[in-house]
């Protein structure tokens, strides 16, 4: 299993200052870099503390890119419904070519009502401007003389430059999170799929679905698993639980802020029961997270067993993307955190992926 850093910024000016936050993340992006971390990841969102401070995740990860040797970037996610497929594509040349080719592409459908309606979009248009959006991304990182007369955007005769320098593109992957048609359409399409951790029994039956749309649709191996989770290591119990319930509570707050449009009408068929997504997790807490093994928080044994549980639970992961700095937690707790979990936690999970 591999295991990197998820930065989902859910923090406004009068808690932290923009440049605190992003020296701070840097800093924590070579940490891990030393450490032994797989990746780095941020989002993109806007207007509001949470996300707001990640509107483009192409200029963090230049940055990151510059700090760093052997991280891989991971968008996570660019948003194709307020993006022009032409500007996304050369940005995505641009940084895998700055960072060596060490780029992976996320995109995601957007699931914040308040930035549709500032950015005049259309709920309803949602999942056709995601789909036609990342294809027409994809065959633009892919070929040359690229012609393409969509819905939304149409160009003729395109070459996008700097071509990209993986070939034949960065990976790809596709954001979910609870709507089985998205995991399907990642399966057939081919595409890594990344998603937010939630109920094992829940997760398994989306993974499941994913897997059998990549098999029906006739792709090798099963496709490739990235699970979000928030996580705090530290000697004690106490003391992990005393530094994580309080930043992650606010988290989630903020979430439940954000996303609070679906909880004042917002309504369309491309986002099925959001209105009670959110809701549940108004009533979500940091011990009900714990409980249910999707945050791990505690002694590096407890936080061990915790995500062995969890990978039983959904039939298996790749990768671990982990909320290490939820609504500003201090950084130096962080650190020493991700210091304990590179040493006590990691090893265990990378000797069973050789011994596989």
């Amino acid at each position: 299993m591999e295991f990197g850093l998820n930065f989902f910024p859910s923090c406004g000016p009068n808690e932290k200052p923009a440049d605190q936050y992003f020296a701070e993340t840097l800093h924590l992006s070579e940490v891990a870099d030393r450490l032994g971390y797989d990746h780095v990841r941020t989002v993109e969102h806007y207007f509001e503390p949470y996300g707001g401070y990640s509107p483009n995740p192409i200029v963090f990860l230049a940055a990151a890119a510059m700090r760093t040797t052997r991280l891989r970037l991971v968008t996570g996610a660019i948003l194709p419904v307020f993006n022009n497929p032409l500007k996304v594509a050369g940005e995505i040349g641009m940084l895998d070519a700055i960072s060596g080719g060490r780029l992976d592409v996320g995109f995601a459908r957007a699931f914040l009502p308040h930035e549709f309606a500032r950015f005049g979009r259309s709920l309803d248009e949602s999942r056709a401007r995601f789909e036609e959006g990342v294809l027409q991304v994809h065959r633009l990182l892919a070929e040359e003389n690229v012609t393409e007369n969509g819905r939304f955007h149409s160009f003729a005769n395109v070459t996008s430059l700097p071509r990209p320098t993986q070939s034949p593109t960065p990976p790809i992957w596709v954001a979910a999170l609870s709507t089985p048609a998205s995991f399907a359409w990642a399966g057939t399409h081919g595409y890594n799929i990344m998603a937010i951790a939630i109920g094992g029994a829940h997760m398994k039956e989306m993974l499941d679905t994913y897997r059998s749309a990549w098999r029906a649709a006739g792709h090798p191996g099963r496709g490739r698993v990235m699970l979000s989770f928030s996580m705090h290591t530290q000697p004690t119990r106490e003391q992990a639980v005393a530094n994580f319930r309080g930043p992650l509570n606010a988290y989630l707050k903020a979430l439940v802020d954000g996303a609070s449009g679906w909880l004042q009408g917002a309504s369309t068929k491309d986002y099925p029961n959001y209105d009670k997504t959110i809701q549940a997790l108004k009533q979500d807490s940091f011990d009900g997270q714990l409980e249910r093994r999707i945050t791990w928080c505690g002694t590096p044994d407890e936080v061990s067993d915790m995500i062995a549980e969890y990978d039983r639970a959904v039939g298996g992961f790749e990768i671990a993307s982990l909320l290490t700095t939820p609504h500003a937690i201090a950084v130096d707790k962080v650190e020493s955190s991700l210091r304990l979990f590179a040493e006590q936690v990691m090893p265990r999970f990378k000797a069973v992926a050789q011994a596989a």
